[in-house]
């Protein structure tokens, strides 16, 4: 078992949880994954790391309630214990296999949109613990769904927050924004996208007439994390490839974004069904 022992409420219906994985802290690193299940029948729910501590054997996992499988994982508090927590799984970020000598010298911009905040945190954290400069772009719908945003500022060098409704920050798309940095002269050696896929799509689109190299990460479109079930079917460079085994992060120009985006919709009709399910569920017990 793997007792959590932290459950803090970021935002509206995102939830940041600790939870005591000793053996899966000890081993993950920036850009890969676990997967845990609420119960011996329930789903394989693939969630990327957002922080780890291989001292305190504690992995930190962020959820947002979208459907069923992630409501059952918010209806868990603090004193519980998830029967099954398996990680690290996926690749780990290119970054992690260079030299600090390497590393030295280069700009990173990484580019969070929503809940992409989470897995982009442990990336910049890890390039801070190594000297190496970091802007972060996050973008979100209104100020209240603003995540990390004390924790990013304490590892990157400039933050710029973006909201839809202007209520915080920037007013407009992390597009646009990234449009306005680099048309007043930033040089980066390398871009991170993390967040949904219509986002990374359009980031991929405006970053490509400045010949930015980019990676983005395809998280969301893993189910079992293992590639049996191949939903994670995805063209990279004209070949098929499985996000969960040979990702989830890849050449953002190699991605055909509109195949993702229609896998992606594919389950729609069930995850509601199976969401509503589950609220009854739940709340019948209460």
């Amino acid at each position: 078992m793997f007792p959590i022992l932290k459950k803090q409420m970021l935002a509206p219906n995102i939830c940041l949880m600790d939870v005591l994985a000793p053996r899966v802290a000890s081993s993950a690193r920036p850009g890969q994954f676990i997967i845990l299940r609420t119960d011996a029948k329930g789903e394989r729910i693939p969630l990327t790391i957002c922080d780890y501590n291989a001292d305190r054997g504690i992995v930190t996992i962020v959820t947002q309630m979208v459907g069923a499988s992630s409501r059952k994982i918010l209806s868990f508090n603090e004193g519980d214990a998830f029967p099954d927590f398996v990680g690290p799984l996926g690749i780990p970020s290119e970054f992690i296999h260079f030299t600090d000598q390497q590393l030295k010298g280069k700009k990173y911009l990484f580019i969070a949109g929503g809940l992409g905040t989470a897995p982009v945190y442990p990336q910049v954290k890890y390039l801070h613990e190594r000297d190496v400069r970091a802007d972060v772009i996050i973008g979100a719908k209104t100020k209240d769904l603003v995540i990390f945003e004390n924790e990013m500022k304490s590892v990157c060098d400039n933050l710029y927050i973006c909201t839809d409704d202007g209520s915080y920050g920037f007013k407009g798309l992390v597009t646009d924004k990234l449009k306005e940095i680099m048309n007043n002269g930033a040089v980066y050696d390398q871009v991170v996208a993390i967040g949904p896929m219509v986002m990374m799509k359009f980031v991929t689109l405006a970053a490509k007439p400045y010949n930015l190299p980019l990676i983005v990460s395809l998280n969301t479109l893993m189910v079992d994390g293992t590639g049996m079930c191949g939903a994670c079917r995805v063209t990279v460079g004209g070949k098929t490839r499985f996000a969960c085994v040979e990702g989830p992060e890849f050449d953002a120009y190699q991605v055909d974004f509109d195949e993702a985006m229609r896998r992606q919709g594919m389950y729609k009709t069930q995850e509601t069904e199976a969401d509503h399910k589950c609220f009854i569920d739940l709340h019948s017990h209460e």
